[in-house]
C-alpha cells in the first residue's frame, strides 16, 4: 500500500477515471477527442491509462470553476 504522501506517478485505467469524474467511457472519449481531457498513456495494443493526478487535478479544475463562477 502506497503511502499518502508517496508522489510516485500512478496510472488509471479508463474505468478508474469514469469512477473519478463519474463520467462515462463515451463522456471522457468525446472530451479527448475535444482535447479538454487529460492525455492518455498508451499501454500497448487497445490498452489505454491516465496519470492518476492529472485526472484529480481535471476534477480539482472542474470544482475550482464551480466556486468561481
Amino acid at each position: 500500500m502506497k503511502a499518502d504522501n508517496d508522489n510516485t506517478p500512478s496510472l488509471v485505467s479508463l474505468n478508474e477515471a469514469c469512477r473519478q469524474t463519474s463520467m462515462s467511457r463515451t463522456m471522457i472519449n468525446r472530451y479527448r477527442e475535444e482535447g479538454s481531457f487529460p492525455v492518455a498513456v498508451d499501454l500497448g495494443k487497445r490498452r489505454i491509462a491516465f496519470v492518476r493526478s492529472e485526472v484529480t487535478a481535471w476534477v480539482q479544475a472542474k470544482i475550482d470553476a464551480r466556486i468561481s463562477a
